[in-house]
């Protein structure tokens, strides 16, 4: 392959994305309502594209069923009843909406729901020398959030929520990292959460992996839940003062 030939694949890759991105925003937020109907040549005019990356930009985005090809009629825009809602780039597209905060309330008690149980399974299953690493993880965690350093606390959060997930030896569970990952990153970017890792919060993720260690799952899972209860407090203070996002 020449130069020449990666840098046109680049160009139409940062194209594709780009058009997903633009799309994607304007159906989560509304603004193209369910039953709005495109054509590949409106979406190559609106986004400046290609036919071949509009025809790949509505694969794309029919494999998350916020849209469906239909003859004569063009590419029509679904309800939201019918979308993948546990797509990471969904999730994105919904909680850059309006109504964000809501729809990060809703992710945050799905959270609520499979976490704590998560962490009562990996209280039972985890081997010891996972355990030892989840605990180094928590002690990072621990120290990124009284540097308050944001981009390191973020990551280590990321990885810890999703290391517990993994450690339940549930498989459908460890799917969920990415869902759950977004969300973490989604409350950053748009401000829902303190400016500040607050000191309760640090001991309980210290609290949750030291039950884990002690094999106690009911104490393990209470933590998890009290995290996720104090998440979503959190949502409802902050949110309330956060800018609003133009649909």
């Amino acid at each position: 392959m020449t130069t020449q030939d990666a840098s046109a694949i680049v160009s139409l890759a940062g194209q594709h994305s780009r058009a997903l991105d633009e799309l994607g925003r304007l159906i989560c937020s509304g603004e193209l309502g369910p039953g709005s109907s495109l054509t590949l040549e409106t979406i190559e005019e609106r986004c400046g594209i290609s036919r071949s990356v509009a025809r790949e930009t509505v694969r794309v985005l029919e494999s998350m069923r916020l849209v469906a090809s239909r003859r004569r009629i063009g590419v029509l825009v679904l309800p939201d009843t019918e979308w993948n809602l546990y797509d990471p780039q969904v999730i994105r597209w919904r909680l850059g909406s309006p109504d964000r905060a809501e729809q990060l309330a809703s992710l945050v008690e799905l959270r609520a729901a499979i976490e704590p149980e998560a962490a009562r399974l990996a209280a039972s299953r985890a081997s010891s020398e996972e355990i030892s690493e989840l605990i180094a993880l928590s002690g990072q965690l621990w120290a990124a959030g009284e540097q308050n350093d944001h981009e390191r606390f973020l990551a280590l959060d990321v990885e810890f929520h999703a290391r517990i997930l993994g450690l339940s030896g549930n498989a459908m569970f460890s799917r969920l990292s990415g869902l759950i990952g977004q969300v973490l990153v989604s409350r950053t970017e748009h401000g829902l959460v303190p400016e500040r890792p607050a000191s309760e919060a640090l001991q309980l993720h210290a609290d949750v992996a030291g039950a884990i260690q002690r094999r106690d799952p009911d104490r393990a899972y209470a933590i998890m839940r009290s995290i996720l209860v104090a998440a979503l407090d959190e949502i409802d203070v902050l949110s309330v003062d956060a800018p609003s996002v133009e649909a």
